[in-house]
């Protein structure tokens, strides 16, 4: 498991859909996960601490838990299959652990709620995590990134064999993408 920050929520440019964009928290892979817009709502509330004036879904869902007696330790994307994230929610319960199966989106909207750290499993990021050239933003292969003289950008063969990513590193707009909002 590898600890990962939510970096930013953004908007493909193509389709307008949702990217929830995390950062492993100390290296410089991206995993991209597509997201409602009431979900990225829900994530972007807790995250900008907006107030509001009844619970949205997902405070009503952290307050039952609570209620119950039971805590949220982490959450952690566990899979990928046929281009679907999977994630599951891990409780702390009666001294035992238990996990719940969960769509990213939700786990994430509780994670930021309960302030618990987020995880995403090994073979997800060797499976669809990307790197970022430093100077131009763009997509680099992970075998020659930080090999700053050999680093080569990926051919359109690479990215098409991405498959569900394929469309937003395409239109993905990178100019503010180191920019962190406050």
């Amino acid at each position: 498991m590898i600890e990962m920050t939510i970096e930013s929520i953004r908007v493909s440019l193509m389709n307008y859909q949702r990217v929830v964009m995390l950062k492993e928290k100390t290296a410089e892979r991206y995993l991209p996960i597509w997201i409602g817009p009431a979900e990225a709502d829900a994530i972007a509330v807790r995250l900008q601490g907006v107030n509001v004036p009844r619970p949205l879904t997902h405070d009503l869902l952290l307050s039952v838990i609570q209620t119950l007696g039971a805590t949220i330790n982490h959450i952690i994307v566990s899979d990928l299959k046929n281009d679907t994230f999977y994630a599951k929610i891990v409780f702390d319960v009666d001294g035992g652990q238990m996990e719940v199966d969960s769509r990213p989106s939700d786990a994430l909207a509780l994670a930021v709620r309960a302030e618990v750290p987020i995880y995403a499993d090994d073979t997800v990021l060797d499976r669809a995590s990307i790197l970022l050239d430093k100077e131009t933003g763009k997509p680099v292969s992970q075998e020659t990134a930080g090999k700053e003289e050999n680093a080569k950008e990926i051919t359109e063969d690479e990215i098409k064999s991405m498959s569900a990513f394929y469309d937003f590193i395409k239109t993905l707009d990178l100019e503010d993408f180191n920019k962190r909002k406050s």
